[in-house]
């Protein structure tokens, strides 16, 4: 087992953040609060409470550098939290929807923020020091449905999305006044604010969680189809490719290295994937199970047994393989995994440690530190 840290603070937590140095942490139970907790002598204490949404909280992102946490909630607000003294003091963000923020992360140099929503909109945000507050420029008319997810590459001006279109596309969030003319990249240099720049219909079902590769340089984002999507040479002529399985699909993703994966979702049990020395994408083991079952490369799901429990079937009577390639059942998870948040230092190029959160109540610390199947792709 990988698990390290298992901590239960709700009945339900939507989504969490850490601070910079991780000694605290930021999550939602379910609600329209954010809770605050540190840990003090082996022990969870709640520190505050932030209470400025009507509604669900349905993102958090607490920046490593500046230490400001944003929140993104269905009541189509948005808003910026600054440590004064004491007391976490929020700014307004203007972010003119007329749905649902959906999911909010931070650009790389922390001078932008992007806000997907359920208006097929993505907002671009920064700061107006004249007038105190946080303005946005908005990507319209681009996508056809609810957006599910952002991914900023590492050069702070492309921007990923995911959609319930089933589309992945990818932005130029280049704002003149915010972004220095030498952050412009090759790939970057001639698209204007909002150009469309790579549209990827790979999916055939709602898109959800999609991220970088720490170099930026590989694609990855999960469907409702039960399909993980791997895309290299982002650009006129996209590699793509992708790997099925039979378990329950996936909500998040995120890169742990160049060649490493783990995606999160509704098996309430991590999922490796990993790239071999060609290049080629394909799963790897579940990080939960305490011993692979078999070398075979189709196994069965929490779905596939609550079925075969319903009816009485045999496990075999479910497929044509002679061998039973069913995972060990008992996570540390008990009910969908919805959030992925790495532990690693800013800007590293390999995660050896990452926390996530679910419907369950519970955020649970992963480490792949001893893990000696998985050190060779790091």
């Amino acid at each position: 087992m990988a698990a390290v840290e298992v901590h239960r603070f709700a009945q339900c937590i939507t989504c969490h953040a850490w601070s910079p140095d991780r000694s605290m942490l930021a999550f939602c139970p379910n609600n329209n609060e954010v809770h605050i907790y540190t840990l003090m002598q082996s022990k969870w204490e709640k520190l505050h409470v932030l209470q400025k949404h009507d509604q669900i909280i349905s993102g958090i992102d607490w920046s490593a550098r500046s230490n400001k946490i944003v929140t993104s909630s269905h009541d189509r607000n948005s808003y910026v939290w600054n440590l004064e003294g004491s007391e976490w003091v929020p700014t307004l963000v203007i972010l003119r929807l007329n749905r649902a923020a959906l999911c909010v992360q931070w650009s790389p140099k922390e001078n932008k923020f992007a806000v997907g929503s359920g208006a097929k909109t993505v907002c671009i945000c920064y700061y107006e020091q004249e007038n105190n507050w946080w303005v946005s420029k908005l990507i319209r008319k681009r996508h056809d449905s609810s957006v599910t997810s952002v991914a900023w590459h590492p050069n702070n001006i492309l921007l990923a999305t995911a959609s319930t279109d089933g589309k992945c596309r990818i932005f130029s969030t280049y704002i003149k006044v915010v972004d220095a003319k030498e952050s412009k990249t090759v790939s970057s240099s001639d698209a204007k604010f909002g150009e469309l720049i790579l549209q990827l219909d790979l999916s055939s079902s709602w898109a959800f969680g999609v991220r970088w590769s720490p170099s930026g340089n590989t694609l990855a984002y999960v469907g409702h189809n039960s399909m993980i999507y791997f895309v290299d040479e982002v650009g006129p002529s996209p590699l793509a490719q992708n790997v099925a399985f039979r378990d329950l699909p996936l909500r998040d993703v995120l890169f742990l290295s160049e060649r490493l994966v783990v995606g999160v979702g509704f098996d309430c049990n991590p999922m490796v994937f990993a790239a071999d020395e060609r290049g080629i994408w394909s799963f790897i083991r579940f990080l939960g199970e305490r011993r692979i079952t078999s070398s075979g490369p189709k196994y069965g799901s929490q779905l596939s047994g609550a079925f075969r429990t319903l009816y009485g079937q045999p496990k075999h009577g479910l497929s044509n393989d002679t061998n039973d390639h069913s995972r060990p059942q008992g996570t540390v998870h008990e009910n969908c995994i919805n959030c992925i948040v790495p532990l690693g230092t800013s800007g590293s190029s390999k995660v050896m440690r990452f926390s996530t959160s679910g419907l369950d109540g519970k955020v649970v610390v992963w480490d792949l530190e001893n893990q000696a199947d998985l050190s060779e792709y790091f």
